[in-house]
């Protein structure tokens, strides 16, 4: 088991948790070290986005991984076991659960987790990913321009220990990185597939400010997103462009 308590550096304050991890990996951090921050001054989402987040409040963390059995070309798998290993833990407390293409965890149509991860490659493998991941847990009000934020403690009306969720996390992260090292590729297909927010049915999308319905027909080797459209034609789209419209 290489995700243990020993491996989680907690700090008051941060301007990124992943910022920081990437200094760790220039002093070759162990596999499964985990940073924590309590408070990011300058937290991160997806090509720029930010991450609001109330101090103290929320779970915010990178771990530290070394998937070099993993080739480059398959990195989006590390965003598929990230993105499992979160919607299953969040689905211990919560229904409806949802993988958001890419990698965004939604509670019905509203959003309770983000996950930022950044690959180094060597060679034809990769070499390193940082994860960073910030869940919505005891916040009760969002100032953001995000337009629908949800926390754990609106949904359950109680407090949750946030210690708690990053334990769970880690155990379910730990045994889908080994389903990855085993190779069991089309098992983390499925279960990514089957969890992913609107699989069924027709849908509204927005491509440069056009807005059309398709339904999902998959995820590409690259994870792009295929959407065919009600006359059959099917079109591929890497993240940023293609909109959801939620």
């Amino acid at each position: 088991m290489f995700l243990t308590d020993k491996n989680i550096i907690v700090l008051n304050e941060l301007d990124s948790t992943n910022n920081y991890a990437k200094q760790l990996l220039k002093e070759k951090a162990a596999q499964g070290t985990v940073v924590l921050a309590h408070y990011q001054e300058n937290g991160r989402g997806q090509v720029g986005n930010f991450w609001e987040s109330e101090r103290g409040k929320n779970l915010l963390f990178s771990v530290i991984l070394y998937p070099g059995f993993l080739d480059a070309g398959k990195q989006f798998y590390i965003s598929k076991i990230v993105s499992l290993a979160l919607a299953n833990t969040l689905k211990q407390h919560l229904e409806d659960v949802k993988i958001k293409w890419p990698n965004d965890i939604y509670v019905g149509e509203k959003k309770i987790a983000g996950i930022l991860i950044e690959n180094t490659v060597k060679g034809i493998a990769l070499d390193s990913s940082i994860v960073g991941v910030g869940v919505n847990v005891n916040q009760e009000q969002f100032k953001s321009v995000a337009p629908n934020p949800v926390s754990l403690k609106q949904l359950l009306k109680k407090e949750i220990d946030i210690r708690d969720i990053l334990k769970a996390f880690l155990q379910k992260l730990e045994n889908y990185f080994e389903v990855l090292r085993e190779g069991k590729v089309e098992q983390v297909d499925a279960e990514y597939f089957q969890l992913l927010f609107r699989n069924e049915g027709l849908h509204r999308y927005r491509k440069d400010d056009k807005e059309f319905r398709a339904r999902i027909a998959g995820i590409g080797s690259f994870g792009q997103l295929e959407l065919e459209e009600p006359d059959g034609k099917v079109t591929e789209y890497m993240f940023k462009e293609v909109e959801f419209v939620v």
